[in-house]
């Protein structure tokens, strides 16, 4: 939303204590949750495309059909694989599950620091609904208790980090507490 320069109202919920509210207008119950208008959406795939439809400036998808799949699947990727660990690296901080889940993601996204060499965003030259998806799993490394070394294989990974970082909307999408984790 702020890429898009969209005005909205955001309350911070805890997940654990979903409101009535929120049952009313998503039957899971799940977080994030837009609602606009009449117009209840509560998968996140589904509300950052549809926020892309309904204010098309800046396109944060391709506008060519293959072009799309291929974002929707880096997406689709990036959740599945990543967030993933992530969220195993949450649910375990100090544990052997934990531990394992903050290993394979280091291992992984040093072994992918290549792929930002050429563009400056992920697989693009335009920032895109990837990079969206992308940008807060790297933002949260330090919270997960991950550090990517500074060596010549992890330069393009953290040039495109200090990129994405150092965009405005970026900035502007942090909350107070997650500004907290880079202090």
């Amino acid at each position: 939303m702020a890429e898009k320069g969209v005005t909205v109202d955001i309350e911070d919920m805890d997940s654990t204590a979903i409101t009535e509210e929120i049952f009313e207008a998503n039957p899971y119950g799940t977080l994030p949750t837009l609602v606009d208008r009449d117009l209840a959406l509560y998968e996140s795939k589904v509300v950052m495309e549809y926020l892309d439809e309904r204010f098309p400036h800046p396109p944060l998808l391709p506008v060519y059909p293959v072009a799309r799949a291929q974002s929707r699947l880096w997406i689709f990727r990036i959740e599945r694989d990543w967030c993933t660990l992530s969220d195993r690296i949450i649910r375990d901080p100090n544990g052997n599950d934990g531990a394992e889940a903050r290993k394979e993601l280091r291992e992984s996204l040093i072994g992918v620091a290549s792929i930002f060499t050429d563009l400056p965003y992920f697989m693009s030259e335009d920032y895109t609904l990837v990079d969206c998806c992308l940008a807060p799993l790297l933002w949260r490394l330090p919270q997960l208790g991950i550090e990517i070394p500074v060596i010549a294989q992890t330069k393009p990974l953290h040039n495109y980090m200090k990129r994405v970082f150092e965009r405005s909307a970026f900035e502007e999408s942090l909350t107070d507490l997650e500004r907290e984790f880079h202090s």
